[in-house]
């Protein structure tokens, strides 16, 4: 059964009875497909180098969650540096909202992993192997027969060893490369948790690829139904110049427009709409239709452009309007976040030291001092061990310290809990106080400081309590001392 007729009451991809029909996008040449082709080969090389490219040590991207580490080109943050990611997400989210504003689905078209694995690699494959649109709309009708099968089961295999291959190196990102290795050469029941990840990664992958396809974009991504609420009559879209290509007509039809119903832009499509009948929620901005279209206009010498980049008051003949209330707010909002997100990562340190109270008495009060117990936690963030030197500042005179030492090592990528006890003798006691506890690198410069409060009771009732003890102790009858 074919495809419906592209139109914008229902999604062209989804037939009435809602059986899916498969898509068989023709290939494009032009100035477009070419950029397209670079930067996404560009993006695949920066996609899976990320994990063979060191920096300071370790990958350039390494979420080592075993460690509780990740490593961010060259910046390494532990478990207590995670409140930074609110800054990267919320940067991201207002970079997208303000690229969209202005340039419409770039990204969907341009960056997004699943395009640019989608369109560059797997329908790549098929294209080697089963040919043009029409030949693979051929074989997909034709009846099963030795040549189907194979050229079927080595495009299935390609697709099952790249997917394979995408899943291995996302694993990287996360235990690195050696222990990737060194995890393919064991038994998968020595690393069963990696080995069913790898499974269940590899074969969502080759299921999305091989078969779901643009249903990801329409069916799951929430990105196209967001872009309606993003852009405006101002944003730069992919269009079709109305005025220009109406009426359709033939070439030689008198009073025709430049659109001569080739239909070219609709078989390009990825995702089978017609960019005639204007912007909708399918289209991920990929141009094949500009350059199909550009193809068809430069045939019949007639000006390029009939669909291009373009914002829709361009279109009606109205001036763009680049700066508004729209991307002016969005630019704001995204140099704010730039703003605090760089200074939040300046405050990151190549280690994190904290201080708590040791669960229980939060105090504990003794006939000769009042003791506070303490667990200090320090990481170390750098490849090679760290010594920090133990201090304690605006403490009152007579505080023992026990526990801790005054320089402590921490080996690399490790931590340390120990206790620090502090006791404050009777006789000195003046009531609860806050303090500094701090640590300074010995091989670096920078420290680190926490403000603790020392708790005890009140120094009055302390008192009170030891006159009433003194007088209890006097009043006894001789007998009983």
């Amino acid at each position: 059964m074919a495809a419906p007729l592209p139109n914008r009451d229902s999604v062209t991809t989804i037939r009435d009875d809602g059986s899916r029909p498969f898509l068989f996008p023709a290939d494009t040449h032009g100035r477009f497909t070419l950029a397209r082709q670079v930067s996404a080969l560009l993006l695949i090389a920066f996609y899976l180098s990320l994990p063979w490219i060191k920096i300071n040590g370790y990958p350039a991207v390494f979420l080592d969650l075993a460690e509780r580490r990740f490593h961010l080109f060259g910046l390494t943050l532990a478990a207590q540096d995670t409140w930074l990611l609110f800054f990267v997400i919320t940067g991201l989210g207002f970079s997208l909202f303000f690229v969209t504003a202005l340039l419409g689905r770039v990204w969907c078209g341009w960056a997004c992993p699943h395009t640019v694995f989608l369109d560059h690699v797997y329908r790549r494959i098929e294209r080697l192997i089963e040919g043009d649109a029409v030949h693979r709309r051929t074989l997909a009708a034709a009846p099963l027969s030795a040549t189907k099968a194979v050229k079927r089961v080595l495009k299935h295999t390609l697709y099952f060893l790249v997917s394979a291959t995408i899943a291995h190196l996302f694993l990287a990102y996360f235990v690195s490369l050696p222990e990737v290795w060194s995890m393919v050469r064991a038994a998968p029941a020595d690393n069963w948790g990696a080995f069913g990840f790898m499974a269940v990664f590899t074969g969502l992958l080759y299921f999305n690829f091989a078969w779901f396809r643009e249903q990801l974009c329409i069916v799951i991504c929430p990105y196209g139904r967001i872009q309606s609420a993003l852009i405006d009559d101002d944003s730069l879209v992919i269009g079709y110049d109305t005025k220009r290509g109406e009426p359709r007509g033939k070439p030689g039809t008198a009073g025709a427009g430049d659109c001569v119903a080739c239909e070219r832009c609709v078989h390009v499509c990825p995702t089978g709409i017609d960019i005639r009948q204007g912007l909708q929620m399918e289209c991920v901005g990929c141009t094949a239709c500009i350059d199909a279209c550009d193809d068809v206009m430069t045939r019949l010498h007639r000006p390029r452009g009939l669909v291009r980049y373009d914002s829709q008051n361009a279109f009606t003949g109205r001036a763009t309007r680049w700066l508004r209330p729209r991307t002016a707010l969005y630019g704001v909002l995204l140099l704010i976040g730039a703003s605090v997100a760089t200074w939040a990562l300046s405050t990151v340190k190549p280690a994190s030291f904290g201080v708590t109270r040791i669960v229980g008495a939060p105090y504990i009060v003794s006939a000769d001092y009042v003791r506070n117990q303490f667990l200090v936690r320090i990481v170390n963030k750098r490849n090679e061990p760290a010594r920090f030197a133990l201090q304690l500042a605006r403490t009152p005179a007579h505080l023992v310290q026990s526990g801790l030492t005054a320089l402590i090592e921490v080996g690399p990528l490790g931590e340390i809990v120990q206790p620090l006890v502090l006791q404050q003798p009777r006789a000195d006691y003046a009531g609860p106080f806050n303090f500094v506890v701090r640590i300074e690198d010995t091989g670096a410069n920078f420290h680190l400081q926490r403000e603790v409060e020392f708790l005890g009771p009140e120094a009055r009732l302390l008192r009170e309590e030891e006159e009433e003890a003194h007088e209890h102790h006097h009043s006894e009858p001789p007998g009983k001392h």
